[in-house]
């Protein structure tokens, strides 16, 4: 039985979830099972996991859905039961998960912790560009590689950069919020269990953030890795993003900040 679980959410990005799952067949740690979680995606995702699967040294879970509008949180509560480890990390379909993403998160696990990663965002060209060879030989989490394809310097390029004492040092003075992201944080089962995993009335912006919010209500901490727990992001388009659900989850998560909630009605037990 493996030690760690790795959900990983997808919708209709199969070329994109192919370049997640050789992530993490390259993981230096490597005693971990995955489930995808599916928010309903069409046939062509179910024939690349079975296509794949003979080739990964991990075993893959595939978890779905009917397809009814953006119901992430619904399957990741799904995906949550489908779990059979007392740890979980949980990650996107478009993130593609540098060779040590899951060993930090196992190395790094606390009781009564959960922690919070980060991610370095890729332009489309980039995201279209990288392969199989690419990801194997780490290619994309090289700055000088990317450079040649046209990544600007900036400050975020430490969090490809930095390690050991740096990562560190980034970790302690970053001033954002070590908040649960969807793309990059894990977790204990039982914690996640305790405040009902996700709330499903719950849109796209700020899903994760509101179920880390009631994590903390619940007396677990976070520990801020960006620098550390690293995966790269590759382009998309967001068309599930619209004011009203944005307004709509502002609204509960204002709720849960007020009563300092702990338990979500609408999370994995009805």
């Amino acid at each position: 039985m493996s030690t760690v679980s790795v959900i990983v959410s997808t919708y209709n990005k199969p070329e994109w979830l192919e370049k997640v799952l050789w992530g993490f067949q390259y993981q230096t740690y490597k005693d971990f099972e995955m489930v995808v979680a599916d928010d309903g995606s069409r046939e062509d995702t179910k024939e690349l996991i079975d296509r794949l699967a003979p080739e990964l040294s991990y075993k893959i879970t595939h978890v779905w859905q009917e397809d009814d509008g953006f119901q992430k949180c619904k399957i990741l509560n799904k995906a949550i039961l489908a779990c059979k480890t007392d740890y979980i990390i949980m990650t996107d379909g478009d993130c593609i998960p540098r060779e040590d993403f899951v060993q930090v998160h196992y190395i790094n696990k606390e009781p009564g912790y959960f922690i919070s990663g980060g991610y370095y965002m890729l332009p489309m060209n980039i995201s279209n560009a990288i392969g199989k060879e690419d990801i194997k030989q780490q290619h994309c989490f090289n700055i000088q590689w990317l450079k040649e394809k046209g990544i600007p310097k900036t400050f975020k390029n430490n969090k490809l950069t930095a390690r050991g004492f740096i990562s560190k040092f980034f970790n302690a003075v970053t001033p954002t919020n070590a908040s649960w992201n969807g793309h990059n944080s894990s977790g204990w089962r039982k914690d996640i269990l305790n405040v009902n995993g996700f709330d499903e009335r719950m849109q796209y912006g700020g899903e994760d953030r509101e179920f880390g919010e009631r994590l903390l209500n619940y007396g677990v901490k976070s520990k801020q890795l960006r620098y550390s727990a690293v995966c790269v992001h590759l382009d998309h388009e967001r068309g599930y993003k619209t004011p009203e659900a944005i307004a709509k989850n502002q609204v509960i998560r204002k709720e849960v900040r007020q009563n300092k909630s702990v338990w979500s009605y609408y999370g994995i037990t009805k």
